[in-house]
């Protein structure tokens, strides 16, 4: 492929990393109003997700026979399942509990706890001590988290803490998914990886679900109710994972790691327009180190990269 070819495909999988990224930071303004119209955790995980996986089999099936399908190795199969049932099933479930305890901005900031995650995975298994440049950009990160949760402010860190441990909880399954997913999906194809890890995941929420009673839940939902659960499965899931999947087969985990920073400021001023959240100077500072913290390690990868090969580091490599 040419120079130019290459640096276009990287900047359209860049755009798709960074356009999944904004829809999935609607995802906590949609959840607040199903809240508030009486739809549980579980009934909107489950339906969201049952909801969003007959679009992800059309995808998959237009670009390849079922029988391709299942020529997927199972080593593979597994790996997407465990990364499936991990993030959109555990992950799911930490992260919209963690909505009914904090603003949707602080999730959303919050999340981004990934990033540095996944950078030292990838460190760990590579083999490869990080450089004081990434210690110091993940310890930034780490240090806007505990300013978003309140900082010195001990009642608002208090009240916040709660829900901030179960979205870092759910940011490690985001990690760990983000980390498979860059290795299988150049394997077996975004579609193809998508399509059994959503798979996997509404199945173990429909279990879940089923055994709590959720059943019953059912007929109490409103009609409107029913239009914004359709909607957040659309919308929140099925478009932005599959952009994102595509991106990072494309450019890699950690660059599209990077790249879904524009997610928190979107929340922000969508929960500031429609929600009427108000972030604190601490969250503010959170916000700022966070997002300074995400700038810096992808500056130390481009130089890690540029070090690493004479070739332009876009072109040379994913990773």
């Amino acid at each position: 492929m040419s120079p130019d070819k290459t640096a276009r495909r990287d900047r359209l999988a860049a755009i798709a990393a960074a356009l999944a990224a904004m829809l999935f930071a609607t995802k906590g303004i949609f959840a607040k109003q199903l809240y508030s119209m009486g739809v549980s955790v579980e009934a909107l995980v489950t339906i969201r997700a049952t909801l969003a996986v007959p679009l992800f089999w059309w995808l998959a099936l237009r670009r390849e026979p079922l029988a391709a399908i299942g020529r997927t190795p199972p080593s593979a199969v597994l790996a997407a399942a465990i990364a499936g049932a991990l993030c959109y099933y555990v992950g799911a479930l930490l992260d919209f509990h963690a909505l009914t305890m904090i603003d949707a901005s602080i999730e959303r900031v919050l999340i981004f706890s990934y990033p540095a995650m996944v950078v030292l995975f990838t460190s760990i298994r590579d083999r490869r001590r990080p450089s004081a440049r990434v210690l110091g950009a993940v310890g930034l990160a780490y240090l806007g988290i505990f300013f978003t949760m309140g900082g010195f402010d001990l009642v608002e860190l208090r009240a916040n803490l709660v829900g901030a441990l179960l979205v870092i909880g759910s940011a490690l399954t985001y990690a760990v998914y983000f980390i498979i997913s860059e290795k299988y999906t150049r394997l077996m194809g975004s579609a193809r990886f998508t399509v059994v890890a959503m798979s996997t995941s509404a199945t173990c929420l429909l279990v879940h679900f089923m055994l709590i009673g959720g059943a019953a839940q059912l007929p109490t939902i409103s009609t409107p109710a029913w239009g914004l659960l359709l909607l957040i499965a659309v919308v929140c899931m099925f478009l932005p994972a599959q952009l994102q999947a595509e991106g990072v087969r494309q450019i890699g985990a950690q660059r599209g790691a990077v790249l879904s920073t524009v997610g928190p400021p979107t929340t922000v001023v969508l929960a500031w327009f429609l929600l009427g959240e108000r972030l604190s100077g601490w969250q503010w500072a959170g916000i700022a180190l966070i997002v300074l913290g995400i700038l810096v390690l992808d500056l130390a990868r481009d130089q890690a990269a540029s070090h690493a090969a004479p070739s332009p580091p876009r072109s040379s490599s994913n990773a």
